[in-house]
Formats: C-alpha cells, sequence, structure tokens
C-alpha cells in the first residue's frame, strides 16, 4: 500500500476526536505528535523546559494548545506539568512521553555527571509524569500512556550504554504500569524506533557518513521519519487499542529482524 492510500484512510477511525492529549517533550517527536493528534480532532497539551520550542510548536498549531513550560525531570516539576495540563483540558485522556537525550561514547569514557544526566532526562521524566497522570487515569477509570522507547533497549549498540540502559528500564518500568493499572482500564505501552531522523540524532547523522552506514542497517534501506511514528503511537494512544497494554511496539523499518 502507498503512502497516498493509506493516507486516504484518514485518523477518524482511532476516535481520538475531542481527546485531552499531553505531550511530554517538544523535539522532533513531540512536535510530530502535537500536530498529528491536533489534525485528529484532540485536544492537546504540550511540556518542555525548551521555551522557544514550545512557541513554534504553538505557532504551528496556530495557538491552538496549551503551552506548559516546566523542567520535567524533577518530581515537583513533574507533577505540575500534569496537573496544569489536567486543568487546562478539563481532563486528561492520553499522556505522549517524548523526552529523551543521548551522548554517544565508550563506556570506559562516562563521566559521573553524564551517566546521572541522562538517567534523570530520559527515566526520572517518564516516571514522575506517568505516575501524576496514573494517579489521575486510575482515579477516572480510564486512560492511555505511551512511552517513546528505542530498539537500544534491545540491541547492543556501541557508545550507547547509558541511553541504552533507560530505554530498556523505561520497557520494564512500562510492563510493571501496565500490570498495576490494567484492572482500572488504565493501558501503558511503548513504542520503539529504529533509526529516525530528529532533533536528537541530526548532527550524529550529518557527521562521517553515518546517515549511510545506518541506512545500510536497516532493511527498510533507508531511516524513519518523525511522522511516521505518529500513526502507531495514536493507534496505541486510541480507544481501538483498548485491549493492548504492556506491549513494546518497534517501528524500525526491520532493524531489530537482523
Amino acid at each position: 500500500m502507498s503512502d497516498a492510500s493509506a493516507s486516504a484512510f484518514g485518523v477518524g477511525w482511532l476516535g481520538l476526536s475531542g481527546a485531552k492529549v499531553m505531550i511530554a517533550g517538544a523535539g522532533g517527536l513531540g512536535g510530530e505528535c502535537a500536530k498529528a493528534f491536533a489534525e485528529a480532532g484532540a485536544q492537546v497539551a504540550i511540556a518542555d523546559q525548551n521555551g522557544a520550542r514550545l512557541d513554534q510548536i504553538a505557532a504551528d498549531l496556530g495557538n491552538k494548545c496549551t503551552r506548559i513550560m516546566e523542567d520535567l525531570s524533577e518530581p515537583d516539576s513533574a507533577r505540575d506539568a500534569v496537573l496544569h495540563a489536567n486543568r487546562a483540558l478539563g481532563g486528561l485522556d492520553v499522556l505522549i512521553h517524548a523526552v529523551g537525550i543521548n551522548i554517544r561514547k565508550p563506556v570506559l569514557e562516562f563521566e559521573p555527571q553524564e551517566w546521572y544526566r541522562i538517567q534523570k532526562v530520559n527515566m526520572d521524566s517518564a516516571f514522575w509524569l506517568a505516575q501524576a497522570a496514573g494517579r489521575i487515569m486510575v482515579n477516572q477509570k480510564s486512560g492511555r500512556i505511551v512511552i517513546i522507547s528505542s530498539v537500544s533497549g534491545l540491541l547492543a549498540h556501541a557508545n550507547h550504554a547509558p541511553y541504552a540502559a533507560t530505554k530498556g528500564a523505561l520497557n520494564q518500568m512500562m510492563r510493571v504500569m501496565a500490570r498495576e493499572w490494567a484492572p482500572f482500564g488504565v493501558t501503558v505501552n511503548s513504542v520503539a524506533p529504529g533509526y529516525i531522523e530528529t532533533d536528537l540524532t541530526q548532527a550524529y547523522l550529518d557527521q562521517d557518513n553515518h546517515r549511510q552506514a545506518l541506512s545500510e542497517m536497516v532493511p527498510a534501506g533507508r531511516l524513519g521519519t518523525p511522522r511516521e511514528l505518529t500513526g502507531p503511537i495514536m493507534f496505541l494512544a486510541s480507544p481501538q487499542s483498548s485491549f493492548v497494554t504492556g506491549h513494546v511496539l518497534y517501528v524500525d523499518g526491520g532493524r531489530t529482524l537482523v
């Protein structure tokens, strides 16, 4: 099926019109999610500590979104961001966690502050945001949480040790949350992208022929785009996925097959 014919189906069948969606992270993936959910008719709140990114997304959406500026790696700030989104949207149906950083270097070269920073941004933000959202969703007996993971949580990529550790940990944390909250109608899943061109990867891909080398490792023969992740994310955030929880969905062009 071509991209054109696939797009003809639209997103109305997902049932996201009017959904109250909080997106944590205003980078490449978070920004694309904000646009996709808004196009599907959802009410969107987006949170980040980078004001310039928030301003750009708000402008792209015609200021039809709630802008929340917080350091999401801090427990109190993460909680406040979720409460802000809940108040502004008049409820909370969906949380998308799209916060992450990476530092590429060999294990023997990492400094303690680099390890702790990656853990704090990638893991702490996910835990505190999901905990705050989970409290709301468990109480209302419905909700969807989608955490953006990575194929690095499964594959042993060199020069990715702290990043890979956080992504593997996110997947297992997600499974425990899914187990605990399933009786309350709350689903928790991860989407694990392969090699995607985002703000996080752009500078690296532009160096030393990395883009071509990585593309050759993907059975599909190319890198993915942020927009190609929004469909799987929106499915897991929709009423159509009500019986899917604790699942890691790899969106990788076949990278985890080889």
